[in-house]
């Protein structure tokens, strides 16, 4: 059943909600969804992959929402794209059961991007529950492969040339809650199913850039986000290769909508003169770090020698030294 009667004059927005065994922040979200959200003509899908509680079973079982069942292993990106297949929104907004609603206008602001070409996905803001950004747009190759931008900043920061609280263009936006047209999502092959839990919704958003199509933020639609509430952070190292590999060029090459005089070593701080930066297969790092990791490496090596013949106090006293002496000379 449908949330809400449909309403001619605007689109139908399919909301589509994995959750597991996550009662209480699950219906604060479907709570602050009815109660705050101002926009009428939207569905709300719950994915339920392998809840095993009473209670879960017992709260879902009364909800008026559609329900789908998800009896596989967790894959971010198919529980989503076995979902899309079942909505019948024109847009659908993709969101974690660990948001609650701030702005009751939140899906009036994505929506007001999502309809203008060449618009492929919008993001919110996401604050942590103490009011400290939690996300405000995606930098590739900063700070490491991903990360969010201005993270842990007050709700209040203007942050870098104000960018915190203005509409922008950026490379990408996290998959906790966005936004995008079914037929868009449903034309680039909707996530890529290799990823289960890294990088799905960046990968997402990449392949729309490649297309032509634009990633907005706008800080106008507003939400908590607990933030690995629901499910432990969890990272694949073999998806991580999967994704550096694919975006290999881009991730060295560094984000276009970040200021090419800001440190990618160290997130919106000044550039070092001498700073450069190495890609491996898990991860991006200064090239003065990769050095030191090859001198501790060789020395560790050597080190183990050491130990076999004088014992482990020597091998302790030998590593000390080492760090001693590295940490005088960077």
């Amino acid at each position: 059943m449908n949330s809400n009667s449909h309403n001619n004059d605007k689109p139908l927005i399919s909301i589509i909600i994995p959750t597991k065994d996550n009662v209480k922040l699950l219906k604060a979200c479907i709570e602050s969804i009815e109660v705050r959200s101002s926009y009428k003509n939207y569905e709300i899908i719950i994915v339920d992959n392998n809840s095993k509680k009473e209670e879960t079973k017992g709260y879902l079982s009364t909800l008026r929402h559609k329900v789908l069942s998800y009896p596989k292993p967790f894959n971010f990106s198919k529980i989503n794209n076995f979902a899309v297949t079942t909505a019948k929104g024109e847009y659908i907004i993709f969101l974690n059961d660990d948001t609650t609603i701030i702005s009751h206008d939140w899906m009036e602001k994505m929506l007001e991007y999502s309809t203008k070409p060449p618009v492929g996905v919008v993001g919110v803001l996401l604050l942590y529950p103490n009011d400290t950004i939690q996300h405000a747009g995606v930098l590739i190759g900063v700070g490491g492969i991903a990360i969010h931008a201005f993270e842990d900043l007050s709700k209040d920061d203007q942050g870098y040339k104000g960018l915190v609280h203005k509409v922008r263009e950026c490379s990408a936006v996290t998959g906790a809650c966005m936004m995008i047209k079914k037929s868009i999502f449903e034309e680039i092959g909707g996530f890529d199913e290799n990823l289960s839990y890294s990088f799905n919704d960046v990968d997402l958003c990449l392949r729309l850039r490649e297309k032509g199509y634009l990633v907005i933020y706008t800080p106008h639609a507003m939400l908590y986000h607990h933030g690995t509430a629901s499910r432990p952070y969890t990272e694949d190292d073999n998806e991580i290769r999967y994704f550096v590999m694919r975006w290999h060029d881009l991730i060295l090459k560094g984000d276009p909508y970040y200021d090419e005089n800001l440190s990618r070593v160290r997130p919106f701080k000044p550039k070092r003169k001498d700073e450069k930066l190495v890609l491996s297969e898990t991860r991006l790092f200064d090239e003065s770090e990769q050095r030191f990791d090859k001198r501790i490496g060789k020395y560790f090596e050597i080190s183990n020698k050491v130990r076999k013949k004088h014992g482990t106090k020597r091998l302790v006293k030998e590593i000390i030294r080492f760090l001693k002496k590295s940490t005088s000379q960077e």
